[in-house]
Parts: C-alpha cells; structure tokens; sequence
C-alpha cells in the first residue's frame, strides 16, 4: 500500500497480501476483508483483529521460533551489507543484520529503476591488485578467479556459508570478499594482505617473498578452497574432490580416464581419476613430441590445421590423449594373461569439468637441465573437447581423430575467459593475465595496472595457463 518496511510488516493468514501494522493497512485489509488472522513477518506473533491483541499458541510459538532459527542460520557467516561497502559476519545465533540503503542510494535506486547493461566502456568487475612483493603469481590467478562465470555467480550471490571453526583462517569467505571487492565498484587497487596471510598459513610450501610458480599456486588454493569450503573436518576426510559436491569440485573437477591395453589379449583395464587441469608437454621439452600419429597432420580439429613449425593447443590435447606404447621396462600384470606383459595406455576424457584449465608445460625440470620452453602455442577462442572424449574413442583409429558429424555439442564447448602469461626466464621472471570482462571485452591485469587489450593481444601472447568455461553455462 505505502511501499515502507520495517513498519511491523503482517501476512494475512487468510490470502496473500502484506500489510504494514505501523500505518494500520493490515488493520484496513482485515475490516474489509473480515480476514482477522495475521502474522508478524519477524517475530512469527499471530495477532488476532476481533482481540486486537496477539494470541499466544504452544504449537505455534514453536513454529515461529524453529523458523527463525532456520533464518538464522541460512545466513550465518553471510557478508551482510550494513553501509557502503562495508562489511560485518554474523555468528550463529545473532540476528542477520540487512541493509538499510542511504538516501543517496535510495535516489539512486528510484532514477535507475532497470539494471544497466554492460557497455564497451564499463569497468565493473575491474580491480588492480597491489604487488606485495614477488605476488604476482597470486595476482594473475585471482584476477582469473574473480572472472571465471560460474564462481562469480557463487559468490555473488551469497552462497557460500562458512563451516569452518574460525571463519578468520577460512580461505572461502577471503574469497567471498574478494569478489565483493571487485564488484564494489571501487577502481583503486586493492591490497590482497589477507589472502596472502592465509595462503602462506595453508599453503606453507608457499610462505615467503620468492618468486613462485603461477600453477603451483592454482592447485594449491584449489585444494584448500575445496578443504574449507566442507569444513576442517569433513574437507580432510574428502580425499577424492570427485565425490566431493562443494562449488570448487562442481565446477573444476572432471574425470580423466585412463585405458591399459594388454598387447597379448587385448585386455583392457580402466581406471577414472579426478583433476582440476590438464598439464600438456610442448615441442621443444626433452620428451619426444612430433610426430603425433599417423596422417595427423590431415586431421582439422576446432578450426586449426598444422602449418609447420606452428603448434595448436589441439596438437598438445592430441599427443595427451595418444596410446603410449609402454615398453618392455614398464610391463604390467594383466588380469586376462595372469602374467605381466607389455602394454598401451591411453588417456581420454570420462567426464568434462566446467572450467578446463590448461597448463602449458614451459618450466623443465631435470636432473641435467633447467629452462624455459618459448615454443609459441596457438590456441583458439573457441574449443571442441568432443575429440578428446572417451566417448569418442572408438572412433578414432591409431591415433586418427576423425571428427564426428555430431561433435559440435555445446555440452562440450567451451570459451576461453582468461589467459596466464610468464615473461622472462626460469630465474627472473613476471606473470601476468589476460581477463575476459564480457564478450569479445577484453583487458590486461599486471598487478596494479589494468588496460584494454585486444582479441590478437590475447591469442598472439605465449600462453602459461589457459581457462576455458562451458559455453552453455555462461550468460552475456
């Protein structure tokens, strides 16, 4: 009627209609109507229009309490908004404290009455982030983070609620600020002091100010987001993240699956693994890379034909996903022979995650030699993961992928989003990232410094870590 809240707003038990008690509408609602029942939308009282006094009732009062309490604890740990840009935590048992807009924001709110659509020029969602020494390998993987869809949706929308014994060691609600950060609308750099503090208290390997490596730090917040996001308790318990159905499995995890061919009777024996990215050898390491199969060089996948001396992302995924003969060094017992025999294996994908990180192994490590790999890798904006699918296999002959007529399923396409790139050598070196704002948007984060970038910029650059998102999983 008079479009307040918080006037002791009451539900009629009667029909649907709301009615502030302050003004009395509820009170005109029940006249007219000669609805004398209604409820108290925060306490849960019944007030009773013929007593004109609220009416206690045993059954009811429990009612009214076990649904306040279930209120409660929906948004316990909750980020709840209580002036601009601030935030406080609610505990168990304390009331949820919701966000009273300033008049400011009210006029605001009543001149842009429509949500805004994203413009060329629109910088929301853009944030530098402060270099707090040697940090750039964590700036680069929270810009892609905070930019991946599907976990900007999670955390945006108040999802996350806190299980932890201490929320100020729980890696989860740093996020959730972050995001909130991010989304302020704030265009000064942000200083990422706590999420440092509480990578080095999780993730010891990674303590100090020397440089480190941008995918080791993926997968290490990856596994303490998925170990905070159950609990201490539970998230130790949860060894396998593919049984695990917290946000970080739902959208990282997929299944790899493995095939061992016994080369005597032919036996296969398959085991599915879960992972959270797909490390991929480059021409150019000390492991034999061309060629790749027989007649591959005639096979076309997402668009990309082999030049020579040009190397496609679809060629790193066809040599991860090729039999490997494994010798007569690696024999293994086959369950068919009962004896050990030499064997094949082969890698395909069971079961594809939503975001499909790619690393690009350009760091080599061994026992004679450590560099950097700068083979220049050409990877599409748009990826068909249908070749590589263990559904698939069987048509594929020796190595062969013919692409099937049916490939083009959106189940398994994907769009690239962000791109993690190293400048300089193994010993001195800086990462940066490209950042995909909303379609064809696209933008440079290093560190502090966030500037327009185009299409070419991003597929031209070297490539370190590569995400891909579910095209059918993400909204304009």
């Amino acid at each position: 009627m008079c479009g307040a809240h918080l006037n002791r707003l009451h539900s009629c038990l009667y029909c649907v209609y709301f009615g502030c008690f302050t003004k009395k509408h509820i009170h005109e609602h029940a006249k007219n109507k000669r609805h004398n029942l209604a409820i108290d939308l925060l306490y849960g009282g019944i007030y009773c229009f013929m007593c004109q006094d609220y009416i206690y009732d045993k059954d009811m009062e429990q009612v009214a309490k076990e649904e306040q309490r279930k209120a409660w604890k929906l948004q316990v740990f909750s980020p709840a908004l209580v002036s601009p840009y601030q935030y406080t935590m609610t505990g168990v048992g304390e009331k949820y404290s919701t966000w009273e807009p300033t008049k400011r924001e009210l006029e605001l709110l009543q001149h842009n009455p429509k949500r805004r659509k994203i413009t060329t020029n629109c910088t929301i969602g853009l944030r530098g982030l402060i270099n707090l020494g040697n940090t750039c390998f964590m700036n680069c993987i929270v810009q892609a983070l905070t930019h991946t869809p599907l976990l900007r949706d999670f955390f945006l929308s108040d999802r996350h609620k806190c299980e932890m014994q201490s929320p100020n060691s729980c890696l989860v609600c740093e996020m959730s600020t972050l995001f909130q950060e991010f989304y302020s609308g704030h265009r000064s750099p942000h200083i990422p002091y706590r999420l440092l503090h509480l990578v080095w208290t999780h993730a010891r390997h990674l303590a100090g100010y020397e440089q480190q490596d941008a995918h080791e730090f993926l997968i290490a917040a990856l596994d303490v987001l998925h170990r905070h996001c159950k609990g201490d308790d539970n998230g130790k318990k949860a060894n396998n993240p593919n049984h695990c159905n917290c946000i970080i499995d739902q959208i990282f995890t997929g299944g790899l699956q493995s095939d061992v061919t016994c080369q005597v009777c032919h036996g296969v024996s398959t085991t599915i693994d879960p992972f959270w990215d797909i490390s991929l050898d480059l021409p150019g390491s000390s492991t034999p890379f061309w060629p790749l199969s027989p007649g591959s060089d005639a096979g076309v996948v997402n668009g990309e034909s082999h030049v020579s001396g040009t190397t496609t992302l679809t060629d790193c995924l066809r040599r991860f996903t090729r039999p490997e003969h494994l010798g007569s060094s690696a024999k293994i017992k086959c369950s068919g022979c009962h004896s050990y025999q030499e064997s094949t294996k082969q890698l395909t994908m069971k079961k594809l995650p939503i975001v499909a990180c790619f690393h690009l192994k350009r760091f080599e490590h061994s026992a004679k030699l450590r560099r950097k790999i700068t083979t220049y890798v050409s990877f599409p904006l748009e990826l068909d993961m249908m070749p590589f699918m263990a559904s698939s296999k069987e048509s594929r002959m020796n190595g062969q992928y013919q692409q099937p007529s049916d490939s083009l399923h959106n189940d398994n396409k994907y769009s690239l989003f962000a791109v993690v790139n190293h400048q300089g050598t193994l010993e001195s070196g800086h990462y940066t990232s490209f950042i995909r704002q909303h379609k064809d948007q696209w933008f440079k984060c290093d560190d502090a410094i966030i500037t327009k970038a185009s299409i070419k910029d991003v597929i031209d650059s070297e490539g370190y870590l590569l995400f891909y998102h579910k095209q059918f999983l993400e909204y304009e």
